[in-house]
């Protein structure tokens, strides 16, 4: 298995952004989307973060517009409303995909890492959440339905 923190991304301005830049830290990776049922956990994402930031705790959200056309803006849009709606201070990257032939090598670790429900590597919909361990590791899967705060606990025992 390769470190999530081997892989490089894109920033939200287009630019490469190294996930080297993560390591030794507790990642939450989530795709994410604006207009979505489960928009709202933005809060609770932004709630973990806050509580375990200065415990080396990151929370990572990549947007995706895969799943009900509900993440249709660009860069700017989804930073304005991550920002205004949620107050958001942690890092949201460049729209990408996260399944089929364009999906991102990062989500593409992470599924072959943890597979969904009897074994299956897609992802069912937005706000599916990866726990990443110091070292780069994938520890866990949540269901887009398993709020932030049910996660606390598994974080905790990261840090």
């Amino acid at each position: 298995m390769t470190a999530i923190t081997d892989f490089e991304v894109k920033a939200a301005d287009g630019s490469v952004a190294s996930l080297e830049n993560y390591r030794g830290k507790v990642l939450l990776i989530v795709n994410t989307a604006s207009k979505c049922g489960f928009t709202p956990q933005y809060e609770g994402l932004e709630s973990l973060h806050r509580e375990f930031g200065d415990r080396g705790f990151e929370v990572l959200a990549f947007p995706c517009n895969q799943f009900g056309a509900q993440e249709p803006g660009d860069a700017a849009e989804i930073a304005n409303f991550c920002s205004l709606t949620y107050d958001v201070t942690f890092p949201v990257f460049a729209k990408i995909d996260v399944n089929g032939p364009q999906a991102d090598p990062l989500f593409e670790e992470l599924k072959a890492a943890a597979p969904g429900l009897l074994g299956s590597k897609a992802i069912k919909w937005n706000f599916t959440k990866f726990l990443v361990d110091r070292e780069g590791r994938v520890v866990s899967r949540y269901a887009p339905t398993t709020k932030p705060e049910d996660i606390r606990k598994d974080i905790e025992k990261l840090l």
